[in-house]
């Protein structure tokens, strides 16, 4: 069956072998369910399933799941395989996408690959993050104190997270090739939360989102600068003077754990 990939979804089906095998071996070797969101024709799939994971795909595609739902027939009669053919964003609840504890493992469209993170960062039944993504948002994720990349992005997922972009991917290896390089990106959550914010007070974790989204807003400018825009100006200064940070600081330059610690007392 010639299935030919959907620009509306931002499709581009892996073709390279090698590259899959990487993407198995990154996975974590536990007995966790496995959630595989876009599965496509199921090439992956397949070889999680071969080493007797338990998976839940789901697929946007009704179109492809009519060809897993073909691909699979055993796996779904044996319940080792359940699919769910729809926007995985609308099954997504609150705070867990199913109710037990799980790893994702994802090939995400790169108009929605930042959303489906940061669902995955807040969702504390979710262990680990397998994804392959658009380079330029995996270094943004990625990125360390310092580092150009460094975001707020880069602070959300160090603050809950170990985050490692394990290879790059390129076009080559889709079909159809898309105009950028992809990356693999490794989350997996630490046991011992640096912050406390995602899993005690969703709407504090809310504001410490747009706290971040305003230290950011000007990347050139001084970090102090940006955040007098909303917040006192003499209470920053006196947190910087408290850390000995220096008032020429620009966003990207202050850390994971400093950015935590100028919330709280902003806040």
């Amino acid at each position: 069956m010639n299935i030919k990939a959907k620009k509306k979804f931002g499709q581009n089906f892996l073709k390279d072998e090698s590259i899959k095998q990487k993407i198995i071996e990154a996975m974590p070797n536990d007995d966790l369910t496995i959630v595989e969101i876009g599965p496509g024709l199921g090439d992956l799939t397949k070889k999680l399933l071969e080493k007797e994971k338990s998976i839940i795909a789901f697929e946007i595609d009704v179109e492809l799941c009519e060809v897993l739902k073909n691909s699979f027939e055993d796996e779904l009669k044996s319940k080792q395989l359940e699919l769910i053919c729809d926007d995985v964003l609308k099954k997504w609840q609150k705070e867990n996408l199913i109710g037990k504890r799980y790893n994702l493992i994802a090939n995400l469209p790169y108009y929605i690959a930042t959303n489906i993170i940061l669902k995955a960062l807040s969702d504390t039944k979710c262990q680990n993050i397998i994804v392959m993504i658009q380079k330029e948002v995996a270094l943004k994720f990625s990125a360390k104190v310092g580092d150009r990349d460094f975001s707020s992005l880069s602070i959300l997922s160090n603050m809950i997270a170990d985050v490692k972009l394990l290879f790059d991917v390129g076009s080559d290896c889709f079909d159809p090739p898309p105009k950028v390089t992809s990356s693999i990106l490794k989350i997996e959550k630490k046991r011992d939360y640096i912050c406390d914010l995602l899993f005690n007070n969703s709407k504090e974790f809310e504001e410490f989102k747009k706290f971040l989204k305003i230290a950011f807003s000007m990347p050139r400018k001084t970090l102090i600068k940006n955040l007098t825009q909303k917040y006192n100006k003499e209470q920053i200064l006196q947190f910087f003077t408290e850390q000995s940070l220096s008032y020429t600081l620009r966003p990207h330059q202050l850390s994971t754990d400093n950015y935590h610690l100028l919330f709280k007392k902003l806040k």
